[in-house]
């Protein structure tokens, strides 16, 4: 009691990784938010945890099994993100813990910048950009580089993401097929049995299919080869996906013609090995970062972690919850 108005503490959430401003504003406005304690302070996490009532996490944060069964209080773990697989949402069914994500809201944004990689590696734009500015172009043209419309488009998954890469690429009049676990009944793409047969049969292969171990090292030496020499990789997905040993010296060798990436095995941590390939593009994971879609991500991520505190509907649960909570 302070003046006379009694002072009433705002719900405890873990940050489990570090969060977007939009997303820790907003969570500053309701709650009190432990930055990682569980990290950086376990003594004082053990006498925190039981107050923990959600997990805000990323995309890229580990949410083991072992700390949510820290966690008696809990009633979400809200990912600012598609992906989920640092998240052990096995565990968290089990509790009766939901897990939510954010997808459909950033779908546009990753499909733009899977094309603009088709088109960086093919036309070779972020080349051409150092030629000219290192002066060379007085001392002869850039060689060629490779058409994009009209080429052949392999997507390796075909979720909403997919799906809109195959837009985008339907208007440059690419020809598109894709793998997935099962067929897209509904999809006028052609569906092909796996990774290394549809490589075979794509100028661009674009990997957008989760990370996670049932998909580590999907892309390998074998579905590299598949590619070719005059094929191009774009990964927009997760570094697991490909075994970036096996694309570095498919690279390195002539194995593929280049590639597109905005996603690495060990992030940030990018190998020295990819700095100086010409035919490589690389990105820091941008696929999602404009304003105007981490916003709303943030908004998203938000909403999910109030409906869960406060025993609403949740709005983006994760599949797997969906599917052990029919309605």
């Amino acid at each position: 009691m302070i003046g006379g108005s009694l002072v009433l503490s705002k719900p405890d959430v873990l940050a489990a990784a570090p969060l977007h401003p939009f997303f820790r504003q907003a969570l500053d406005s309701l709650y009190t938010v432990h930055d990682r304690t569980h990290q950086t302070d376990p003594q004082a996490f053990a006498a925190l945890a039981p107050r923990i009532v959600a997990v805000a996490a990323t995309g890229e944060a580990i949410v083991p099994g072992s700390l949510l069964r820290q966690l008696p209080q809990a009633k979400v773990v809200s990912v600012f993100g598609v992906g989920y697989d640092g998240v052990d949402v096995a565990t968290a069914v089990e509790l009766g813990l939901p897990v939510t994500h954010t997808p459909g809201v950033l779908s546009d944004d990753v499909a733009d910048l899977a094309m603009g990689l088709v088109l960086a590696v093919g036309r070779q734009i972020a080349l051409a950009d150092q030629f000219v500015r290192a002066g060379r172009w007085p001392q002869g043209p850039l060689a060629l580089g490779r058409k994009v419309s009209g080429a052949r488009m392999g997507i390796v998954g075909m979720g909403r993401i997919g799906q809109a890469i195959a837009r985008r690429a339907q208007a440059f009049g690419m020809s598109i097929a894709y793998t997935t676990r099962t067929v897209k009944a509904d999809l006028p793409y052609r569906h092909v049995a796996d990774a290394t047969a549809l490589a075979r049969e794509s100028d661009f292969l674009v990997v957008i299919t989760p990370g996670g171990a049932a998909t580590r090292h999907l892309i390998n030496a074998q579905v590299l080869q598949a590619l070719g020499p005059s094929g191009f990789l774009i990964n927009v997905a997760r570094g697991s996906v490909v075994d970036e040993q096996a694309l570095i010296e498919a690279l390195q060798k002539g194995t593929i013609a280049g590639a597109g990436l905005d996603v690495f095995a060990d992030e940030p941590r990018v190998p020295e090995a990819l700095w100086t390939m010409p035919q490589v593009v690389l990105t820091p994971h941008m696929a999602s970062a404009t304003t105007q879609t981490r916003q709303a991500m943030a908004d998203l991520a938000f909403a999910n972690i109030r409906a869960g505190i406060e025993g609403q509907s949740l709005l983006t649960p994760v599949p797997e919850w969906v599917a052990a909570h029919p309605r």
